[in-house]
């Protein structure tokens, strides 16, 4: 492969890999917010995830030109379109992470007694959060990576995700019946975590592509 090829796709790789990162950033500051009670991290998240859209584009642009310029096959193609594929995971990814973060501060202020699923909360946010960053460490090592392992890994938290995910939308719909005054609350507090349910199943998606680019085969992805 051509030294400048090369430069390209390690150049498309860092772009990803910085990207991966200002929505991991805005996950743990969200993280240590609710956790903390403290507004001023809510406020500080949003500003890792202000620029994701616009990053996202720019990197698709880059992969398009050099599809264009160089005209590559096998394992190269694939590694583009997985690159291509994963800038809309991502931005979803992110779109997902700001509506959790405005949701989940708004629950903090009102009426809604979160303590009893505060340690599910968290756990449930963390499950996110690993995934992410083992997709940014594969990101960070991708030459001497396996990505087998980290589809493992990535799914296993995923699964975590799941499972505590139905534990918390079964004590929530309780709630729900129980407390006609705050339903409708309690129904924000179930689609407001279903955000980071969905999330993590964008990451499975992500690690799946990488599996692909790495490895070949076919994609199935999580709606």
């Amino acid at each position: 492969m051509l030294p400048r090829y090369e430069n390209k796709l390690n150049e498309i790789r860092t772009q990803l890999s910085r990207l991966v990162a200002s929505i991991m950033s805005a996950n743990e500051e969200t993280l240590n917010a609710f956790e903390n009670n403290q507004s001023d991290l809510f406020e500080s998240a949003k500003l890792h995830l202000k620029t994701i859209q616009i990053d996202a584009n720019k990197i698709d642009n880059e992969v398009i030109k050099t599809l264009a310029l160089y005209g590559p096959e096998a394992e190269e193609l694939r590694l583009l379109v997985a690159f291509l594929k994963m800038t809309n995971e991502l931005d979803r990814v992110g779109e997902n992470m700001k509506k959790y973060n405005n949701r989940i501060q708004e629950l903090c202020r009102g009426e809604c007694d979160l303590n009893i699923m505060v340690p599910s909360i968290i756990q449930l946010q963390k499950t996110t959060l690993n995934a992410l960053r083992y997709i940014h460490e594969y990101l960070e090592n991708m030459r001497t990576s396996d990505a087998e392992e980290l589809y493992r890994k990535v799914s296993v938290e995923e699964s975590k995700n799941d499972d505590l995910f139905s534990i918390i939308e079964k004590d929530l719909l309780n709630l729900i019946a129980e407390s006609h005054e705050l339903s409708a609350n309690y129904v924000k507090v179930l689609s407001t975590l279903r955000k980071l349910e969905r999330t993590g199943d964008r990451t499975v998606n992500i690690a799946a592509l990488l599996l692909y680019a790495q490895q070949g085969g076919e994609l199935n992805f999580h709606a």
